[in-house]
């Protein structure tokens, strides 16, 4: 019950809000390019084929690596398991980093100039990702909620309370 207390654990607070809002939204759009094929995407099926086929990725943890873009960023624009989301997010970041990004130096590929992307990217969205991880989903986060649930659950012995005129 600790661990899951320290999960969703969460203050009211705007920073953790405005990291994770900034963070999901702009990973929103990359997790529905590999999940469901929008914004020009490959959808599901043709991102699972080029990271098993091309990058040589095992199966599940190309599944993770999908599932952490698209869900995590919709858990994350809805402050719903946020340091789960920004753990997946950051995971990702970094693989990406390692695999493909790292070679090509620190700036992103303005004016076409290198052969990719760089990484510059990825370390902020990495600096968002550990905001919510140390401090939460912050104000307006669906964390808060189940936080309260957990310690009122905790507070009555891991029961429920029992409602008002209950027998």
């Amino acid at each position: 019950m600790k661990t899951l207390q320290l999960l969703f654990k969460t203050n009211s607070s705007t920073a953790p809000l405005i990291a994770r809002l900034a963070l999901g939204i702009v990973m929103f759009p990359h997790g529905a390019q590999k999940m469901l094929g929008w914004f020009g995407g490959h959808g599901f099926s043709g991102t699972m084929n080029f990271f098993t086929g091309t990058m040589h990725i095992p199966v599940a943890l190309a599944f993770l690596a999908i599932l952490a873009e698209f869900a995590g960023s919709l858990g994350l624009i809805a402050g719903l398991c946020s340091r789960v989301a920004a753990f997946g997010i950051a995971t990702n970041m970094v693989v990406a980093i390692l695999t493909s990004h790292a070679a090509n130096g620190f700036f992103m590929n303005w004016f076409g100039r290198q052969k990719g992307e760089g990484f510059e990217y990825h370390l902020l969205a990495i600096g968002l990702a550990l905001v919510v991880l140390i401090h939460g989903g912050g104000k307006a986060a669906l964390d808060a909620v189940i936080q309260r649930k957990l310690a009122g659950n905790d507070a009555a012995g891991g029961a429920s309370r029992p409602r008002p005129g209950a027998a």
